[in-house]
């Protein structure tokens, strides 16, 4: 598998604008506070340097918020919003 093909789970999570800076989104992965399932195995991510793939399940609580997305998209840089949400699809979409 190439290197490409997956993504540090803090620079996805910056990436797709879910926090402002990667640093809090290394902290907020490291507590375990970041739900992964990938064929249909659920794990907890204990380290910011764990991998995401497209196809991967994250649930995670931001802001008094239940986020569930799917990952559809690694993202080269961090973009604008509208860039920010091809990354990913809400659970529960059709």
């Amino acid at each position: 598998m190439s290197e490409a093909a997956s993504c540090r789970a803090d620079v996805w999570l910056w990436r797709a604008r879910f926090f402002k800076t990667r640093t809090l989104a290394a902290k907020f992965v490291d507590e375990g506070r970041v739900r992964l399932t990938r064929a249909g195995q659920e794990s907890r991510l204990d380290k910011s340097a764990r991998p995401v793939k497209p196809g991967d399940q994250l649930v995670f609580a931001v802001g008094g918020r239940l986020i569930a997305v799917t990952v559809e998209g690694l993202g080269e840089r961090r973009g604008p919003p509208a860039e920010a949400r091809t990354l990913y699809s809400t659970l529960g979409e059709s």
